[in-house]
């Protein structure tokens, strides 16, 4: 049978080695100021992305104005995740992307048009 071990409770100090005191032991380079560090900023963005339409919708959703951006070519899922969520932090409102569109609550065309152009796309309105 297998030895259990007690941990003693009448004021002992307890005999415990802890997993990470090899970490103590090494040591890691420095950078120099020459060397930047990395940083996790967006990639350099391309200036010609394609063109993309912005679209009032009311239809529906109850009445509520919706504005919709579509048409994106050549765009991860993540990136347009990552875009939507700074267009909403931009305009204040709620949003989502759905079925390869991004959906912000509102009527803001003309901001979101702006942070588009300043992504690198042609943004476009259509419809109403």
């Amino acid at each position: 049978m297998k030895e259990k071990k007690r941990i003693p409770t009448d004021g002992e100090p307890i005999q415990w080695k802890s997993p990470f005191a090899a970490l103590g032991k090494i040591t890691l380079p420095r950078t120099t100021a020459e060397q930047p560090l990395p940083t996790h900023a967006e990639p350099a963005l391309k200036k010609h992305r394609g063109r993309v339409d912005i679209i009032r919708q009311t239809a529906h959703r109850g009445g509520k104005t919706v504005t919709v951006v579509t048409g994106f070519v050549g765009i991860s899922q993540a990136e347009k995740e990552r875009l939507a969520k700074s267009i909403q932090t931009a305009c204040g409102a709620g949003g989502t992307v759905k079925e390869g569109r991004i959906e912000i609550q509102g009527d803001r065309r003309e901001l979101i048009a702006r942070m588009l152009t300043d992504a690198g796309f042609r943004p476009v309105f259509a419809g109403g």
